[in-house]
């Protein structure tokens, strides 16, 4: 099948399935005599994988790794899983690193809404982002 057919089939523009073919998650197709590239029905079931496995947060270079295993005639169903643990502990470190910060920022939301722009010196840059004197235990 010609390119535009697998677009319409894939869900995808003619310009990313030429950007996949160049990244090494399709394989080159053989050419029409007329030299149009002919695809095999399974690079429609290939690039569906390739927009799963980006839906579930795979990189490229990792979808390709897992490609490229199963190319070579062995099923990647470790390495899959390996990577979906990878993953869900980065989510997870990312998450307490946003509670983290939701945190430090609603204090900071007191402490704006308690501050009063006629009692900043000119000495002070910003009395809401600046730790008050003390308050670390340092002086």
């Amino acid at each position: 099948m010609r390119i535009g057919e697998l677009a319409t089939k894939a869900g995808l523009s003619t310009k990313t399935i030429r950007f996949y073919e160049e990244a090494g998650l399709l394989p080159a197709p053989p050419r029409t005599s007329g030299g149009y590239r002919d695809y095999p029905e399974r690079a429609t079931t290939r690039l569906s994988f390739v927009r799963e496995a980006q839906a579930a947060g795979l990189t490229l270079a990792e979808i390709r790794s897992v490609l490229t295993l199963r190319d070579s005639g062995q099923a990647p169903c470790t390495q899959v899983g390996t990577l979906i643990e990878q993953h869900l502990a980065d989510i997870d470190r990312r998450m307490s690193e946003l509670r983290e910060a939701r945190g430090a920022l609603r204090e900071l939301a007191r402490r704006a809404a308690a501050t009063d722009p006629d009692m900043c010196t000119d000495g002070d840059i910003c009395t809401i982002l600046t730790r008050p004197v003390g308050s670390d235990g340092a002086e």
